[in-house]
C-alpha cells in the first residue's frame, strides 16, 4: 500500500471537447487545455484529477456531481464559455467551502460582473482568423499550468485564505456543516479505498491497544505526505487511532492535517476531544480554545458543548482527587455546560445524561431538583432515538444510566446485555463507566444501596478488559 493510491481529488469543473463561445464565435478545445496545462498542473503538486460527468441533461446535476461538490478536497473551474452548468457547480462549491477553489479562464473576454471579484487566473489563447479556432501554445500551456500550481500549493500548504465571495464579504457566513457520518455514506468511493479500510480492521483486530496502534502508524506512514491525502482516509485513520486510545497519535494526526482540514468542525471536536484525553500540560487549555472558537463561527451545538463540558469534569474529578478548592468551581462549569449544550438542541440527549449525573454528584437540594427535572427530558429524547429498542451503544448506554439513575434495577439489569454487546470500543465503556462510578460515590455519600449499581459496574469493567 502507497499513499500514491489515496490521493487527495482536484475535481475540474469545466466543458467538454470543442465549444464555441457565443461572444465571440471563437472555437475553443477544451480537452486539450485539460491535457496540456490543468491535469498536469494538478498531477505535479501530487493530487489527482477528476473531471466532470457528461451526464448532465436540462440543467441538472447529477448525485455524484453534488458529492464531488461537496466532498472533493480541491477544485478547479473554467469560467471561459460563462457555461451555466460550470457557474451552477462553482456557485454550489463557493457556498459549502470558503477556500480550495481556484477558477480559471480563457482571456477572450472579461469575466461576467457577477463574478469578477473573484481571484481567477486568465489564460492566453492562439486564434486563428480564418477558422475562428483557438488554442493553447505550449508558452500559454506552461504558464497557466505554473500558475496553477502556485495556486495549489497554496491551498494544500497554507495558509487557509477565503476564495470565496460568500465567506470573504459576509462575516460569519454559515457554512454547511455535514456529520462526518453523512460524508462516510455519500463520498464517492475510490478503487483502493477498500484495500485502506481492510488494513485498519486488520490493524484493530490485533491483541492489544498497544500493537494496534503500532499497526496504525504503520498504516500513516506509507500514507508519507499528509497533505496530499485524500479527507475520508485521513478521518478514518483519526477515529481508528481514538478507537484504539491512541490519545498521543490522534493528536499528532491532527496537528499535521493540512489546513483546509484542521478547519473542519468535526476535526476540531475531535482534535479537542484528543487533548483532553491526552492531557499533557496545555492540552486542555488548547482543547478549550479549540472549542470556543468553533462556538464563535458556527454558534453552541451539543457535542462541542458535550465535549467542553467533559473538559470541565476532568478538570473536577482531578481537582477533588487533590482536595483542592477548586473543585466546586470546576463542577459547576462542567454541570452549566452540559446544560447550555442540552439546551442549544434537547433532541440530543448526550450532554443532558451528563449534567443529571453531575447534578446527583453535586448533591445539594437545588441541583437534586434540577436533576429531576432533567430527566423527563432526556427520557424522551433518547425514546425518539429508539430508546432500548434502538442498536445504538450511545442509545443503549443512556437508557441504562437512565434506570440506574431512578434505582429501576430491573429495566437496568434487562438493557445491560445488550449495551456490552454494541461496545465496540473500549473508550466507550470507559465513558459510561466513569458516570456510572460518580452516581456510585453520589449514591454512597447519601446513603443509598449500590449493591446492584455495583454489579453493572462489574460487567462494564469485565468487558472493557476484554476489549
Amino acid at each position: 500500500m502507497s499513499g500514491n493510491n489515496y490521493k487527495s481529488i482536484c475535481f475540474v469543473a469545466m466543458p467538454y471537447g470543442k465549444k464555441t463561445d457565443l461572444a465571440t464565435g471563437t472555437e475553443i478545445d477544451f480537452d486539450k487545455i485539460y491535457e496540456l496545462a490543468i491535469k498536469p498542473a494538478i498531477e505535479e503538486e501530487g493530487l489527482e484529477p477528476l473531471r466532470g460527468d457528461e451526464e448532465l441533461t436540462g440543467g441538472i446535476i447529477h448525485t455524484t456531481m453534488f458529492a464531488r461538490l461537496l466532498l472533493s478536497e480541491y477544485v478547479v473551474a473554467d469560467l471561459t464559455l460563462s457555461n451555466p452548468n460550470v457557474f451552477y457547480e462553482l456557485g454550489i462549491r463557493h457556498a459549502v467551502k470558503p477556500f480550495t477553489t481556484v477558477p480559471i479562464y480563457a482571456k477572450i473576454h472579461p469575466l461576467p460582473f457577477d463574478v469578477d471579484m473573484v481571484r481567477a487566473i486568465g489564460y492566453n489563447l492562439k486564434t486563428n482568423v480564418l477558422s475562428k479556432g483557438a488554442v493553447l501554445s505550449k508558452e500559454a500551456a506552461e504558464n497557466l499550468k505554473s500558475e496553477l500550481m502556485k495556486r495549489i500549493q497554496q491551498a494544500i500548504n497554507g495558509p487557509q485564505a477565503n476564495d470565496s465571495p460568500l465567506f470573504e464579504l459576509i462575516p460569519k457566513f454559515p457554512a454547511i456543516k455535514l456529520p462526518y457520518e453523512v460524508t462516510y455514506s455519500f463520498r464517492e468511493r475510490v478503487s483502493h479505498d477498500k484495500e485502506f479500510h481492510e488494513r485498519l480492521d486488520r490493524a484493530k483486530l490485533k491483541p492489544s491497544n498497544q500493537e494496534r496502534c503500532m499497526a496504525l502508524l504503520e498504516i500513516q506512514e506509507d500514507l508519507v505526505d499528509l497533505k496530499g491525502i485524500q479527507a475520508s482516509i485521513l478521518l478514518d485513520l483519526m477515529l481508528s487511532f481514538r478507537s484504539v486510545e491512541a490519545w498521543n497519535e490522534m493528536t499528532d494526526l491532527c496537528e499535521a492535517f493540512p489546513d483546509y482540514l484542521k478547519n473542519n468542525i468535526f476535526v476540531r471536536q475531535q482534535w479537542a476531544f484528543s487533548l483532553n484525553r491526552r492531557n499533557k500540560p496545555g492540552d486542555r487549555d488548547k482543547a478549550v480554545s479549540l472549542l470556543t472558537e468553533v462556538m464563535k463561527e458556527y454558534g453552541p451545538d451539543p457535542e462541542t458543548l458535550g465535549i467542553l463540558g467533559r473538559i470541565h469534569k476532568d478538570r473536577y474529578r482531578e481537582a477533588k482527587e487533590k482536595g483542592s478548592i477548586i473543585a466546586l468551581a470546576a463542577l459547576d462549569e462542567s454541570i452549566s455546560t452540559y446544560v447550555e449544550g442540552f439546551n442549544s438542541d434537547p433532541r440530543d440527549y448526550y450532554p443532558g445524561i451528563n449534567a443529571i449525573t453531575l447534578l446527583i454528584e453535586k448533591g445539594d437540594k437545588e441541583a437534586l431538583k434540577k436533576a429531576e427535572q432533567l430527566a423527563p427530558l432526556v427520557s424522551f429524547a433518547v425514546a425518539r432515538r429508539g430508546g432500548v429498542s434502538s442498536n445504538n451503544y450511545w442509545d443503549l448506554a443512556t437508557v441504562l444510566e437512565l434506570n440506574c439513575i431512578s434505582s429501576d434495577w430491573v429495566s437496568a439489569v434487562n438493557v445491560l446485555p445488550k449495551v456490552l454487546d454494541k461496545a465496540k470500543e473500549s473508550w466507550m465503556l470507559k465513558s459510561t463507566l466513569d458516570n456510572l462510578t460518580i452516581l456510585k460515590q453520589a449514591r454512597i455519600c447519601q446513603g443509598h444501596n449500590i449493591e446492584k449499581l455495583q454489579e453493572i459496574i462489574k460487567e462494564f469493567e469485565k468487558c472493557r478488559c476484554d476489549l
